[in-house]
């Protein structure tokens, strides 16, 4: 989904109409359309301001909001699996979850149970190129 238009160039539009350009001169001038000119004059009207308005966060909030404190629980439990994790969470106060839920608050917080963060050639298929190259 492409952004919203920068406040520098709203403000450089609208003040071309306040000086009396006439709109569709400004829209071919600036690349816009006739309809997204009235709307920023409308909003102008309306708040005093034309900057764009903030999308709110789509989807369900997540249920574990604290990763703080689900960063200290998994530093502290993380040698169990997500399932005996998620009953963990649930005895010691926290909202009951699902294993699924603890996999996906341990991804936010970037936990791996693997020694590398990097991934490794394997050994054999270089060996295997290097023989057949002599």
């Amino acid at each position: 989904m492409p952004g919203p238009y920068s406040d520098d160039l709203r403000l450089k539009a609208l003040a071309c109409v306040d000086r009396g350009v006439p709109k569709s001169q400004v829209s071919r001038l600036f690349n816009l359309s006739r309809n997204t000119l009235d709307l920023w004059l409308k909003r102008r009207a309306q708040t005093g301001s034309v900057s764009a308005t903030r999308v709110s966060p789509r989807g369900p909030q997540p249920k574990i909001a604290d990763l703080e404190a689900f960063r200290v629980f998994a530093k502290a439990h993380g040698h169990l699996t997500q399932q005996q994790m998620a009953t963990q969470w649930g005895q010691q106060g926290g909202e009951t979850v699902s294993g699924r839920t603890i996999g996906k608050a341990l991804k936010r917080i970037g936990f791996t149970r693997k020694k590398r963060l990097t991934a490794t050639v394997n050994a054999t298929k270089f060996n295997a190129k290097r023989s057949s190259s002599n």
